[in-house]
């Protein structure tokens, strides 16, 4: 093995919802191992956020309006990437929601939208780009799992229920389609600090951290929470030819927290 087995030049990579946060690190971190970049998201002004994000940072990303879950959609906007971009060697299947209810007092409404972006929208974009990755004899495909994919917890029924469906997912697309050099894995991230995260992490008016803060601070032996440049070189590792056996597996990048029982009470 070489370092440069490391490197993406010259590979495409469709990063989905990289307009911000862990996609938008990911896309950053393939784009500095020489990959160019394409991303979409369901709004017009995400992805011109997106765009002018990646052009402050000197990349030239190419961005989408698109839903991951309309299959006609995706499978419009794979044929178009083809014809002005070029074939799709890694996909990051990334786009995802969660919505925090407890679960008797969710709707199936709400059930089934979280199913629909996190689970089927992975399915039908996977399914688009697998075809061309047969013909021309590779592909990397990344799915952006969550430690939801092991553990349950309160209020995040549907979140679970559709990482954890990612997880099998992931292992099946590999089981079907690795005799074609298709490598499918997924990324598990902890938990990590987004803006989506943020309410989780204010510094409460009496000066403490917040309870869920502190909950997640006992719970993981680095002790912190994770930074989106925390999962950059696990997924460059795996859209890189440094992963070429690694196939069907997550990677859980959660600072030890799923290897953790936990402080024991002083």
């Amino acid at each position: 093995m070489e370092m440069n087995d490391f490197r993406l030049d010259g590979k495409i990579a469709l990063v989905t919802g990289a307009s911000y946060g862990i996609g938008f690190a990911i896309a950053t971190a393939f784009a500095k191992a020489g990959a160019t970049i394409v991303f979409n998201d369901i709004k017009q002004e995400l992805v011109d956020k997106g765009l002018a994000s990646y052009k402050e940072l000197g990349i030239k990303a190419y961005g989408f309006v698109c839903d991951v879950t309309n299959e006609e959609a995706v499978t419009n906007l794979v044929k178009e990437i083809e014809e002005k971009i070029g074939t799709i060697d890694i996909l990051v299947n990334n786009a995802g929601i969660i919505k925090r209810i407890p679960m008797i007092e969710m709707s199936a409404k709400d059930f089934r939208q979280v199913i629909d972006i996190d689970l089927n929208g992975p399915f039908i974009c996977s399914k688009a780009v697998i075809p061309s990755m047969i013909k021309k004899g590779h592909g990397k495909i990344i799915n952006i799992c969550s430690m939801m994919s092991e553990l349950g917890r309160e209020t995040v029924s549907a979140y679970a229920a559709a990482k954890g469906g990612l997880k099998m997912l992931t292992k099946n697309i590999a089981s079907e389609y690795g005799k074609y050099n298709i490598q499918c894995n997924g990324i598990g991230p902890g938990y990590i600090a987004t803006p989506q995260t943020a309410p989780l992490r204010e510094i409460q008016p009496d000066g403490s951290r917040h309870p869920f803060d502190s909950f997640i601070i006992a719970k993981t032996p680095a002790e912190r929470w994770g930074n989106a440049e925390d999962l950059q070189g696990p997924a460059v590792f795996l859209a890189s030819d440094a992963s070429n056996f690694v196939n069907g597996h997550i990677l859980y990048v959660d600072g030890g927290i799923l290897a953790y029982i936990g402080k024991q009470p002083q």
